[in-house]
């Protein structure tokens, strides 16, 4: 292992570090990664940090390089070894050791890989904080020492805290699960057979090679194995997970895709009596139907930038009950700690059902029909994404368009909606449309693909 002195500067991204290993991301980089991240939190006075990495084929390659360089700055590690990223997040939290690594590419393709990673209390580095540690491991400023590495078991602990923090009822839930063959199959079983479901599961061998489907379960077309499998036996409902855990993607009884700001809907029908606050978070890219209904209820709904590491700490420094975003993410504080978890999303969906003779579907009636769109995807190059948006915003501001600019740009019409971002995970730009009519949808989309199309030439 040696320093890296060609480290590619687009891995370096919005919410974390992450590319193609190894012509992106490599041992070296790993290694390299580690000492900026050691000397950095000792030079803030940190003398500790946590580290843990998910089940992807080079991340245990790349977790023992990591560890090396933090530990050559004097840093002491509390290794996790393999874990999912929730575990990751609960270990800082129970350990109040807030500087911390997971490596994970979190849902991306099974040859990427990268590092989430947070310095202090503040919570998972994003935007500046990562392009200004870019420039400290690029100065080479790097402190030395022994550090210490102890290696340290969350899994009983991390479940006993879903034991005390779930109450399920009397109806007992039929649910298919299908991890995808990513983190959370080191740990699912033992936790859903901990409460009284019926469990079916699929893809439920940990392999990091995701043979099965790509592990992104916000993407309807990766679930049709669990559609199929909850209509065979005839169950309730069917939960997936994405590649390190901390997201959950979801269909009915009737294997339909239920989208999360759908999912997000049922859960604020259920807690907004029991919480003080009623006020809730969403991203940019959620569907009106989820502000309509906060309103309906009497709560107040916050619009918010795309982003794990911004919505969770939206969600915390505003003292939320409860928020999320499309893409699966989403942050319960009425009675769990505030961190993403898939497999506690999906127990309390199941509580929830657990309590009602009603279908998924059911829970659903009453909310405001619009139709949408996927997210749709461009490809465009990390260096030329960003230009695209801001023209794109230009192109707004021509036609006197209404718009937002806290993410991207999105342009609101009375009756729909246009969001055009530039991927913060990948080199990319997304697109979603919404729309009180499929003709308006239509015009939508054509009026804001043509523009992308014709800008990414």
């Amino acid at each position: 292992m040696k320093y890296k002195e060609n480290i590619n500067k687009n891995i370096f991204r919005g919410y974390d570090i992450r590319g193609i290993y190894p012509s992106e991301i490599d041992e070296d980089t790993a290694y390299t990664i580690g000492l900026g991240f050691g000397s950095y939190i000792k030079s803030i006075g940190k003398t500790t940090c946590i580290v843990g990495h998910d089940n992807r084929l080079s991340s245990d390659s790349l977790y023992n390089c990591l560890i090396t360089g933090i530990k050559e700055t004097g840093i002491d590690i509390i290794s996790l070894g393999l874990c999912t990223t929730p575990m990751y997040y609960y270990a800082c939290l129970k350990l109040k050791i807030y500087s911390g690594v997971m490596v994970t590419a979190s849902h991306n393709p099974k040859d990427d890989n990268g590092f989430k990673f947070a310095f202090d209390e503040s919570g998972n580095c994003k935007g500046q904080e990562i392009q200004d540690f870019l420039q400290y491991i690029l100065r080479k400023e790097f402190l030395s020492g022994e550090g210490k590495i102890t290696p340290y078991d969350i899994q009983e602990e991390y479940l006993e805290l879903f034991r005390k923090n779930l109450n399920f009822g009397s109806r007992r839930v039929k649910v298919v699960l299908d991890p995808g063959n990513g983190t959370t199959s080191i740990i699912m079983k033992k936790l859903y057979e901990m409460f009284p479901i019926d469990i079916i599961s699929i893809n439920d061998e940990s392999d990091g090679s995701f043979p099965n489907h790509h592990p992104d379960p916000c993407v309807e077309s990766n679930l049709e194995q669990l559609k199929q499998k909850v209509l065979e036996v005839g169950a309730d409902i069917g939960l997936s997970f994405d590649g390190d855990g901390d997201r959950m993607g979801m269909v009915s009884q009737n294997a339909k895709f239920i989208p999360t700001d759908q999912y997000m809907i049922i859960v604020v029908r259920d807690i907004i009596d029991k919480v003080n606050k009623k006020e809730f978070l969403c991203d940019v890219k959620c569907s009106k139907a989820f502000s309509d209904e906060v309103e309906k209820l009497g709560g107040k709904c916050i619009t918010y930038r795309t982003g794990n590491s911004y919505t969770k700490a939206k969600v915390r420094d505003d003292d939320l009950p409860f928020g999320g975003e499309l893409s699966g993410h989403v942050y319960f504080r009425d009675r769990w700690l505030g961190f993403d978890s898939g497999l506690y999303a999906g127990l309390r969906m199941l509580e929830i059902l657990s309590k009602t003779d009603k279908n998924v579907e059911q829970l659903l009636d009453g909310i405001n029909p619009y139709y949408s769109t996927e997210e749709l995807k461009f490809a465009s190059s990390d260096d030329k994404k960003f230009t695209i948006i801001k023209q794109i915003l230009d192109y707004a501001k021509s036609k006197n368009y209404q718009y937002l600019d806290i993410d991207g740009v999105k342009v609101l019409f009375d009756d729909g909606w246009a969001l055009v971002r530039a991927s913060n995970t990948g080199p990319n730009i997304t697109a979603r449309f919404e729309a009180s009519t499929q003709l308006k949808l239509e015009q939508l989309q054509q009026e804001f693909t043509s523009l992308i199309e014709k800008l990414n030439k």
